[in-house]
């Protein structure tokens, strides 16, 4: 027997999946719900998320995994007003005024015993400068103020198969807009931060049309010690936030 091959050093357990900048529409509503669709026009999506601890590869439990993405048109919650047709040129949070205290499409799940979260949504739209994506943020929680806590994990943005955004893009409530989509590789984020690696896996709903929505999924592997550079313990206390 050759001892040399049990002195080969273990790969890691799981891959750490990459973070992504926050963006400048991250907001602490603390809305612990499912379904964030809150009736917006859009297809459906539903979205499976599991949270695995890339150190150990065992599933995170009881996390608060935050989910945020604009509607069909383009626009966020809490900045509706604020034109999806024209590229903006800051990403830093906090750096764009609030213009609305409105709260569709965003929201957050605990992680269950086996590390999932389920969100009911729709399939995003885009706005200017930007391929279709959803933001992710990943909180550690101890104790009972829960929904207080402000060790951020992890943060990342989540992708589409360019198949699927094409369709959906061609839809009544996406269609009509001034401007065009960036595809996946014209995206800057997507391109330098790993956007390849977030990238959901997606499947149709229904048999007979794509319009009857989607089911997409993935896992995203986090160092739970970890404190993201992304979302730091004092965004939280920003106006916009």
């Amino acid at each position: 027997m050759d001892d040399t091959t049990s002195a080969t050093p273990a790969p890691s357990v799981y891959l750490l999946s990459p973070e992504q900048i926050a963006g400048p529409y991250f907001r602490n509503p603390k809305l612990i719900r499912r379904n964030i669709s809150e009736s917006a026009d859009g297809i459906p999506l539903v979205l499976r998320l599991s949270i695995v601890d890339a150190m150990t590869g065992e599933p995170v439990t009881g996390a608060l995994v935050d989910i945020w993405h604009c509607n069909a048109r383009g626009a966020y919650s809490g900045w509706s007003k604020v034109n999806p047709d024209q590229e903006v040129d800051v990403g830093d949070i906090g750096s764009i005024p609030r213009t609305d205290d409105d709260t569709y499409l965003r929201g957050g799940q605990f992680t269950d015993k086996k590390g999932i979260v389920r969100f009911t949504t729709i399939y995003p739209g885009f706005y200017a400068g930007r391929t279709l994506h959803i933001h992710v943020a990943v909180r550690i929680t101890s104790g009972n103020n829960y929904l207080d806590e402000r060790h951020v994990a992890w943060v990342g943005q989540l992708y589409f198969p360019e198949p699927a955004s094409r369709s959906v893009l061609n839809a009544r409530d996406y269609s009509g807009r001034s401007v065009s989509p960036l595809s996946n590789n014209e995206d800057t984020y997507y391109r330098e931060q790993g956007g390849e690696a977030s990238t959901l896996t997606v499947h149709t709903l229904g048999r007979d049309s794509n319009e009857d929505g989607f089911f997409g999924h993935t896992t995203i592997g986090i160092d739970t010690f970890a404190a993201s550079t992304q979302i730091k313990p004092e965004d939280f206390d920003k106006y916009t936030v």
